[in-house]
């Protein structure tokens, strides 16, 4: 497994993320278990979740299983970087949402509790809250901090000025976000016009979710999700890009999955897309991305096939 260190941190993760939100959801905690224990085998150890993944029975069921995993003991959590988010309303009742302080520090406290752990090592914004002012946020942060519940903070699904007005306020604080969790694949290249090239210059490692476009460019192997509603219009709409990228990746020896995470993962300012493996024999399949070089050839034909946007203000101003 390759590592790199988290945006603008001394932090070190493993350049592919298990990301659990089909735990408890689509796989079993037996299951989920086991994917975790082959994870640390195979060298990764960057793992993430939320506080409401699960489902209407059990909504935080990731955490849970987590938890329960973590309590098996050994050196399961010393050797995960655990990644969890704050945003999502847990209740039906007023500060049970979003990013006030007396939520942020609530909801901190219940992902502890059902991760059964002593810290959270990378704390992250599940969405931005226009309502909440920065210095409330990050001063709650800074408590949380000094508590010794957090260590690190990260957002996801920002805008780049909203990265950038987090990081300027966050200075005051002695915080700055270390990363940004964004959707980003071939078929979603939307943050290269503001996104991505914010992240970079603030020091912001990007770790893209949806890395397969919801399982557009997932073999059924890697945990396609061919049955879903709406899924075989998608793939006739983009029959033809998909019918090169499968000729791309023959010609590289790899999976049309492995192919999709290993262009995600080579795009400069990613440090590693998340993987959502079902079972162990996909997460084995994935695990193999790090290693994927793509010759600039192929890049080149991939741009062709799955245009991207062009960087701002060029793309559209000149």
């Amino acid at each position: 497994m390759k590592y790199a260190t988290l945006g603008a941190s001394r932090l070190e993760v493993s350049r592919v993320c298990l990301g659990t939100m089909n735990f408890g959801r689509h796989v079993a905690a037996d299951d989920a278990h086991a994917i975790l224990d082959d994870a640390l085998a195979l060298g990764i150890n960057y793992v993430d979740t939320a506080n409401r993944y699960g489902t209407p029975e059990r909504p935080h069921a990731a955490e849970e299983i987590l938890g329960d995993w973590f309590a098996r003991g050994g050196d399961r959590r010393d050797r995960t970087v655990l990644a969890t988010k704050v945003f999502e309303k847990t209740a039906d009742w007023p500060n049970n949402g979003g990013l006030s302080a007396l939520n942020i520090r609530r909801a901190c406290d219940a992902s502890l509790r059902r991760l059964r752990t002593d810290r959270i090592d990378v704390y992250q914004m599940h969405h931005v809250d226009r309502a909440a002012p920065w210095d409330e946020i990050w001063e709650a942060f800074e408590v949380l901090r000094a508590q010794g519940k957090i260590l690190y903070a990260g957002s996801s699904n920002f805008a780049g000025w909203h990265l950038a007005t987090a990081q300027s306020a966050g200075a005051a604080h002695r915080w700055r976000l270390v990363t940004e969790q964004s959707v980003y694949s071939l078929a979603v290249r939307d943050i290269e016009r503001e996104v991505l090239p914010a992240a970079r210059a603030l020091g912001i490692g990007l770790v893209p979710w949806s890395p397969l476009a919801g399982g557009l460019l997932a073999d059924v192997a890697a945990g396609g999700r061919r049955s879903d509603d709406g899924f075989a219009a998608r793939a006739s709409r983009h029959a033809d890009q998909l019918t090169a990228t499968r000729a791309i990746a023959d010609e590289l020896g790899v999976s049309l999955a492995v192919l999709a995470l290993a262009w995600v993962a080579s795009r400069p300012g990613v440090t590693a897309p998340i993987i959502g493996p079902r079972t162990t024999g996909q997460l084995r399949e994935l695990a193999v991305v790090p290693e994927v070089e793509i010759p600039q050839p192929l890049v080149e034909r991939l741009d062709a096939v799955w245009p991207g946007p062009g960087e701002a203000p060029e793309a559209y101003a000149w």
